[in-house]
């Protein structure tokens, strides 16, 4: 590259390693210096507001020094906008008189995938010979600030692309969402009110029996029910016969999860016979009556809106867990219209889930597509493709 030059970070700028004070000294009052700890306040380009200060004051970073997370997961980076204090999980960047700050920002991110930390025992992490050691080339500070200029109206254009798309992708998903809460709160004449215990013969706790690596055939457990479905990663297994034909799936077995994080408990997903399985102690199988509730609309149903407030309303909760027990279950009202127009409703809410899911990967493929255009201006920028014209010229 024509008037390059190759250097390293530790040439043209000033490294500091972050250092941790006592806990002692921190505090949630806005007394000492905003400290932070690792990349939890990183925001697109700029770290946010802090959650703590420390009056004991360790290595400091100044405003327009880069950050940069150091440890678990290394290499993100953020710009400081005031005088900050700097725990072990960062290091700052303080470009020096050849480098521009922007350029210099804009030269990392580009270097993402290149900067490896150490295989610890604990973290991965990087430290801050390594972090002097990066190899960076260089033009002269003009045509620096001449590649920053292309590169902040471009990323502008690129960023505004990413919101649209983003909001589209939300958009998406809010549609199903949206229609999905409608149908339990706007019903027809002819729904009827009940209790889920009227509408079904028992709720079934799963096997408490301790599951295995490997086996026979996989254990469902609270982490395998998401979003109405049933995820077949992260799975333990048994072999215990007696266990496999108590607990043994049926298809259209609607499973709900009875204990977790709050977030979580009170969801509930459909078996369609992907895989044999049993269900652990964690979840309830309910068994409903067929020949007055369609599998699918129940399962609709307690993923609505309308389940879920009650669930928040009837679950108990203690430390980082919440639970909603059998017999709460079946106490969970629940409006019924006839089973035909019960499978009406689902065949359209599937229809509508299948389009929104197309939607949305659509929009995830187009999101995926804009950062990888940013790697790839980022890369032209940092390999000589974005320097002057004339610069070429004088090459030849």
């Amino acid at each position: 590259m024509k008037n390059w030059i190759n250097a390293t970070i530790g040439d043209l700028c000033k490294v500091i390693a972050g250092q941790s004070p006592q806990s002692k000294y921190y505090n949630t009052d806005g007394v000492g210096l905003p400290f932070y700890q690792g990349k939890k306040e990183f925001g697109d380009k700029f770290i946010s507001t802090p959650q703590k200060w420390t009056t004991k004051i360790t290595k400091e970073a100044e405003p327009g020094d880069i950050l940069m997370s150091v440890r678990a997961p290394v290499g993100p980076i953020n710009f400081a906008i005031e005088k900050i204090c700097i725990g072990r999980g960062l290091a700052a960047i303080r470009a020096g008189q050849k480098i521009d700050r922007n350029f210099l920002f804009y030269g990392l991110l580009s270097k993402q995938d290149e900067i490896k930390g150490t295989e610890g025992a604990v973290f991965a992490s990087i430290n801050q010979t390594q972090i002097k050691n990066i190899k960076f080339a260089y033009p002269p500070l003009s045509e620096q600030q001449r590649i920053v200029e292309i590169l902040d109206k471009t990323f502008e254009g690129i960023d505004r692309a990413i919101a649209n798309t983003e909001k589209n992708l939300a958009n998406a998903r809010e549609l199903f969402e949206s229609y999905l809460n409608a149908i339990f709160t706007q019903k027809g004449d002819d729904w009827v009110e009940k209790k889920l215990g009227d509408v079904c013969h028992n709720v079934e706790y799963g096997t408490s029996s301790k599951s295995q690596a490997q086996g026979k055939i996989p254990v469902l457990r609270m982490g395998n029910v998401k979003n109405g479905v049933i995820d077949w990663t992260d799975l333990v297994y048994t072999s215990d016969q007696n266990e496999i034909d108590k607990y043994y799936l049926k298809y259209d077995d609607v499973l709900f999860n009875r204990t977790n994080s709050e977030e979580h408990v009170g969801k509930t997903a459909i078996y369609k016979g992907e895989y044999p399985a049993i269900f652990a102690g964690y979840l309830i199988r309910i068994n409903y009556k067929k020949e007055l509730l369609d599998a699918d609309f129940l399962n609709f149903y307690l993923n609505s809106n309308s389940a879920r407030e009650y669930s928040k309303f009837v679950m108990t909760r203690s430390v980082n867990q919440a639970n909603i027990n059998g017999t709460k279950l079946k106490g969970y009202p629940i409006s019924i219209p006839s089973i035909k127009t019960q499978q009406e409703i689902t065949k359209k809410l599937y229809s509508l889930r299948f389009e929104t899911q197309r939607l949305e990967a659509i929009y995830q493929r187009k999101l995926e597509a804009l950062q990888e255009l940013k790697q790839s201006i980022l890369h032209k920028a940092f390999t000589g493709e974005l320097t002057n014209p004339t610069v070429k010229e004088d090459a030849a």
